[in-house]
């Protein structure tokens, strides 16, 4: 079955799925079901030429299907020999291949250019800056368009400009490493433009160059003088510190992101007024997810017992991480609990939760050990558990051709036929994330 589906996404036939659906319309499975029943899909004529993009991409260098369908869409060719050399160049040179599949999707272009004219200058003189290997590749993976960029009118120009801003070429990789897109930035106009700005905000000078360093995509957006504006609003000083903390905060929530964010924690019964109290306090709150608001609000109120509104008194709660920090510390305190070793008046959650994991083993391990021989081994349990359940939910999150195709073989126990054509496949699986997003919030409303 999988051979045939394979087949039918590569060389773009099609067919109509036909099937049953399960009663249960809250799953996984019928979800995908429906949306590919409501798709007609008709059948597309491909060249050889593309045909065999396709299938080398994938085939030879390994690809995903969506990484082979992006890049084909701009270079096709039928002899594989200057992608093979491209390819074969970034391996030697320590990219893994999830790092070459996400260059060549974010700049297609690039398997059909002579890497020892092009490419290799480039690695050179990020090398020559201090850069390793494994830099270099993160670097290029998070912003491929840097390739694309002249070495000589552009890339050193930049670092130029940034080592003359920030005093060390160490400072300028730093940030480059934290912001790649800086490097593909007007910045003689970007950077002084928003430099200006925050001058004119009454931000001191060390807090603008410490921005620059360690959050320079603030000083790369367009939204600037929007959000200055925002966070003086919301109460920060500018002479403060944690003024720059608030604008970089804000700089990836746009309006709608914000009231969204606002939202979610007002369905836990809190005021505007709290909530912006929070933000002022720890501006971090606000750059966690919806989805992450909600099931951190929920483990803390419905499991833990606290109250939402102690809760944005320490709002660096929510930055926190429910899988590797708040669950295993839970775990041990309910151990405690249950053999009477501790009293829960005596522990304060949000200080316990925020303290070091140094601290907390001290405080709560190591002086139980008599009494609960195996509570630091249920603690690393939790922990490595967290780590499992890491990589689970990014398999689930992002399904590939072939877990979708053994979804609607379940889902379509009488289907005869499941061929998925590319495009069809890659609106499916992002409707499908959008769609255990939103099951999982209405779960949590509940």
């Amino acid at each position: 079955m999988f051979n045939f589906l394979y087949k039918s996404i590569i060389h773009g036939t099609s067919c109509t799925i036909r099937g049953r659906a399960p009663q249960n319309l809250y799953t996984l499975e019928t979800h995908v079901a429906l949306l590919v029943r409501c798709i007609s899909i008709s059948s597309t004529s491909n060249s050889n030429q593309h045909s065999f993009t396709l299938s080398y991409l994938i085939k030879s260098c390994g690809f995903s299907l969506e990484a082979a369908v992006s890049a084909s869409k701009y270079v096709n060719f039928e002899n594989p020999d200057k992608a093979y050399v491209v390819v074969s160049f970034f391996k030697k040179n320590g990219f893994s291949q999830y790092q070459i599949s996400k260059i060549i999707t974010g700049l297609p272009p690039v398997l059909v250019s002579d890497p020892h004219k092009t490419l290799l200058p480039k690695l050179l003189f990020f090398q020559s800056k201090g850069f390793t290997s494994s830099d270099i590749a993160t670097v290029l993976c998070r912003q491929p368009q840097i390739l694309k960029r002249s070495l000589k009118n552009h890339i050193i120009p930049s670092f130029d400009f940034l080592t003359n801003w920030l005093g060390t070429v160490q400072s300028s990789s730093i940030a480059i490493k934290r912001c790649p897109a800086i490097l593909i930035t007007k910045l003689d106009t970007c950077v002084v433009h928003n430099v200006n700005l925050l001058r004119e905000n009454g931000v001191p000078e060390s807090n603008i160059r410490a921005l620059l360093k360690q959050n320079p995509r603030v000083i790369v957006s367009y939204r600037l003088k929007e959000i200055l504006e925002k966070v003086k609003e919301i109460g920060f000083n500018p002479l403060k510190f944690r003024f720059v903390h608030a604008v970089y905060a804000m700089v990836g929530v746009n309006k709608s992101k914000w009231e969204r964010k606002v939202k979610a924690y007002k369905r836990w019964g809190l005021s505007e007024e709290e909530i912006l109290s929070a933000f002022r306090t720890s501006p971090h709150c606000l750059l966690a997810s919806e989805d992450k608001i909600m099931r951190i609000m929920d483990f803390l109120v419905n499991k833990m017992g606290l109250e939402a509104s102690l809760i944005v008194k320490r709002p660096e709660l929510v930055s926190n991480s429910l899988e590797k920090r708040l669950i295993p510390r839970a775990s041990v305190i309910e151990v405690l609990l249950s053999k009477g070793l501790v009293v829960k008046k005596n522990i304060y959650f949000p200080t316990m939760f925020q303290s070091s994991e140094k601290s907390f083993l001290q405080k709560f391990v190591t002086p139980y050990r008599e009494e609960v021989s195996d509570l630091l081994k249920l603690y690393k349990e939790k922990l490595d558990l967290s780590k499992m359940t890491t990589k689970q939910n990014i398999l689930l999150f992002l399904p590939s051709a072939k877990n979708m195709s053994m979804l609607l073989v379940e889902s379509n126990p009488d289907a005869t036929d499941f061929s998925i054509p590319y495009p069809t496949y890659l609106h499916l699986a992002k409707d499908v994330d959008v769609f255990i997003r939103q099951d999982r919030m209405r779960k949590l409303e509940r």
